[in-house]
């Protein structure tokens, strides 16, 4: 009988933990390790894989290459967004897309409230005045607050419930907009459904928690940002492009929105003269949201974890396309 076979074809950490071929060996999993960079080192080292496993951003895995690995029953990609990953092709071949959200979503949400702050108290504009020797209450002074104010989130998933929870002492209105998730559940996490509209008008901070999909890109464009409120401040910690950059930047000098609190750009790295980096009322981090002391360990577990339950013919704790009929019989968790 053929062992189990699970092919790494790109890690972004620079050392792959011992303890995971190990976990792997003590399981009778074959593992095997290539950074893969053209279809031929894919099908090399894949071909034979009943699980491919990218731990990162790689784009090797396209739709033309799941050809070049035809046992593959399941992808797994280390992380929570899927954008790298051919979903709609990898599910018409009955393979599951599994991801690992939870290794970053305490980060994300933690990271999404700094922003907010950072923003609301102007906390990185006081600093670099002081450390330019300027010592002035009203260079930075800040102009919001947070008690009393209304929240706006788009998309209600995992990260967006935890910021939700972890701002409840703010006594916040929160309105949300998600197609997927229910005014039901919603309400049980005390925030109101709203529709897109509803929810940029509304709102004095919005933030941003949806994938990055053929139909979220630019979703946040001229139109949206000019119903935002001339006040407002937009949090993206999502991706980049679901927000139209050029618009954004016109929007941040000419007042139709307040500032911005950013951790992804539309691309990255950016380039050096971004006008958006001339801006005082923009908070600019390098798309390290997810990250922690405890990320990355979590990110190996889980990604061991969701390997075992595959193997194991268990359904992952995490995939992304539910409506895939895999071609494996697995028993859910």
């Amino acid at each position: 009988m053929t062992r189990f076979k699970v092919a790494m074809v790109h890690m972004d950490p620079e050392v792959l933990p011992a303890w995971v071929p190990n976990t792997m060996a003590d399981h009778d999993i074959e593992f095997v390790f290539q950074e893969c960079e053209t279809r031929a080192q894919l099908a090399a080292c894949a071909g034979d894989a009943d699980v491919v496993w990218i731990f990162g951003g790689s784009h090797i895995v396209t739709a033309e290459s799941l050809s070049d690995i035809p046992r593959c029953g399941a992808l797994i990609r280390t992380g929570s967004g899927t954008d790298n990953i051919p979903i709609d092709a990898a599910t018409a071949r009955g393979i599951i897309v599994a991801n690992t959200p939870e290794a970053f979503n305490d980060g994300v949400s933690d990271h999404t409230i700094g922003l907010l702050l950072a923003v609301v108290r102007q906390i990185g504009l006081q600093d670099r005045k002081v450390r330019a020797g300027i010592w002035d209450r009203n260079a930075g002074f800040p102009g919001w607050h947070l008690q009393g104010q209304t929240l706006g989130l788009i998309g209600f998933g995992h990260i967006a419930r935890l910021v939700t929870r972890k701002l409840s002492g703010y006594e916040m209105t929160v309105l949300a907009h998600d197609p997927f998730v229910g005014a039901d559940v919603m309400a049980e996490h005390g925030v109101q459904a709203a529709s897109m509209e509803q929810v940029l008008s509304g709102s004095d901070f919005v933030s941003l928690h949806c994938p990055l999909l053929a139909e979220t890109h630019n979703l946040i464009g001229e139109r949206e940002l000019r119903t935002m409120k001339p006040r407002a401040i937009l949090i993206n910690t999502s991706r980049g492009p679901v927000v139209d950059e050029a618009a954004l930047l016109r929007a941040l000098t000419e007042g139709w929105i307040a500032a911005a609190g950013l951790d992804v750009l539309e691309l990255e790295p950016p380039d050096a003269d971004n006008p958006l980096f001339g801006l005082e009322n923009v908070v600019i981090t390098p798309h390290i949201a997810g990250y922690s002391d405890e990320s990355l360990e979590n990110s190996w577990r889980l990604s061991v974890e969701t390997v075992l339950d595959l193997a194991q013919e268990r359904w992952p704790r995490s995939y992304v396309n539910p409506n895939v009929e895999p071609r494996w019989r697995l028993q859910r968790r």
